[in-house]
């Protein structure tokens, strides 16, 4: 399993899963979460000025986005296999510490970290043509549920 190392400019560390997709006996899709690699990264708040982080309605829901970014593509596993990024969850995301930044306090993930799935990665091209670092729009799952 690669583990980068936190610096600086990514003081954070997160676990990446990539999932082993199978369909049951009546055609569901079932993802086992396998962890491949922990990354190192840069990852901050949206911006809460603007928007609430709890909406008062019926179901009151959690919203969490969180702008960061990568050294390296987070959509290419270990094995160098591509995958989608709908098929990939960030977790345990901590400081160098080893301290868990994002933790759930309720429900079964109760003192567990987040889950978030990736909204958008794409590469940072510097001003010599080359690709500094990825950048990604991260949310809080919904389905918090999932096993890992």
């Amino acid at each position: 399993m690669l583990c980068e190392v936190a610096d600086f400019t990514f003081p954070l560390l997160a676990d990446v899963y990539y999932p082993i997709v199978t369909q049951g006996d009546l055609g569901e899709v079932k993802k086992q979460w396998l962890i491949d690699k922990t990354v190192a990264c840069s990852l901050s708040s949206a911006g809460l000025k603007a928007n609430q982080e709890v909406t008062p309605n019926v179901n009151i829901t959690h919203s969490s986005i969180l702008y960061g970014r990568t050294k390296n593509d987070i959509r290419i596993s270990e094995r160098q296999e591509a995958t989608s990024i709908t098929n990939i969850i960030l977790t345990n995301i901590r400081d160098s510490s080893g301290t868990p930044i994002y933790t759930e306090t309720a429900g079964v993930r109760a003192g567990k970290s987040t889950i978030f799935e990736i909204a958008t990665s794409e590469p940072f091209i510097g001003p010599f043509g080359g690709i500094e670092y990825y950048k990604l729009v991260v949310r809080r799952s919904e389905n918090q549920v999932s096993t890992i």
